[in-house]
């Protein structure tokens, strides 16, 4: 039998809160009149220096997050890890990371555990 983490509802938690704060501004920009095109998009996330900082950060993180997340599914034979980095570019790093984290926790639950 393998042990259950007590991490995997907490980032499942994490993931949730992660959508919803993050998708609730994401609508507002769209229902305000915003698109997605790439030039309108970029522009606004470039809007001033403290946008840009955000968004650097934000795309920073998600690319380290992007290599992470291939080498650790590697190493940890972990399946499906292009999916997380869809997640990561389509919805957001806020909802990638801890779902991913998650989907760890519990494969390498079960490796311990010999399931």
């Amino acid at each position: 039998m393998h042990r259950k983490s007590a991490l995997i509802p907490l980032y499942q938690a994490l993931a949730v809160v992660g959508l919803l704060a993050t998708w609730y501004y994401n609508g507002q920009y769209i229902l305000g009149g915003g698109g997605l095109a790439p030039a309108e998009f970029f522009g606004t996330a470039f809007a001033n220096v403290l946008t840009t900082a955000i968004t650097i950060d934000v795309y920073l993180s998600a690319v380290t997050f992007s290599v992470w997340v291939v080498v650790d599914a590697r190493r940890n034979s972990l399946k499906r890890p292009w999916l997380y980095l869809a997640l990561c570019f389509l919805v957001g790093l806020a909802i990638a990371l801890p779902l991913y984290l998650a989907h760890r926790e519990r494969a390498l639950g079960l490796k311990e555990g010999g399931a």
